[in-house]
């Protein structure tokens, strides 16, 4: 099966003839907990959930935070297929250009047990439930003014020294953040 796996480290993009499998995945990262995304339409992107932890470098596919090491396969409702998408084509949605406020958010939280892309739920003004992850309260941060991101990152800092539960910052944070947007 056609796959592509992109190095963080070296910014490699290479094209790969895979048999997909039970365990190939958690083979090519050679761990467990993994990451499973679909923005790409038509294609899941697989990342080490640990890389976090393990300070890998981080980058995007096109506004989608990728931490470590990606390989990517095509998808067709429940079932793995080859990728589709040209490599010239993945490549252009690649930035190895991550904003010190990133870079600094993942120290912070490399000790603790956060996932960017796990979902959690807020109430936005008591009327309605909203989806969302630890990457759109970062990303919508990362948008902000200077002393903004200074806030979020003093508070964080706060927070992990506290060994707070940083899910439940990352909730607060982005019910702020949504506050913010709605009243613009």
């Amino acid at each position: 099966m056609k796959a592509y796996s992109i190095d963080s480290v070296t910014q490699e993009v290479k094209e790969l003839d895979i048999e997909m499998q039970a365990n190939t995945v958690y083979t090519f990262f050679n761990s467990i907990l993994t990451d499973e995304l679909s923005t790409l339409d038509k294609h899941t992107i697989h990342s080490d959930a640990d890389a976090i932890s393990k300070n890998m470098e981080p980058f995007f596919i096109g506004e989608q935070l990728i931490v470590g090491n990606a390989l990517i396969v095509g998808k067709e409702g429940l079932f793995d297929t080859d990728a589709s998408i040209p490599q010239d084509d993945l490549e252009s949605l690649l930035n190895y250009e991550v904003t010190p406020f990133y870079k600094q958010v993942l120290k912070l939280i490399k000790d603790t047990d956060i996932n960017l892309y796990r979902v959690f739920e807020i109430t936005k003004e008591e009327e309605e439930d909203i989806k969302l992850n630890t990457e759109w309260v970062l990303y919508v941060f990362n948008m902000a003014d200077d002393r903004t991101k200074e806030y979020f990152l003093d508070e964080l800092t706060k927070a992990v020294e506290a060994k707070k539960d940083i899910t439940t910052h990352m909730q607060n944070m982005a019910i702020l953040a949504l506050n913010a947007t709605t009243k613009q």
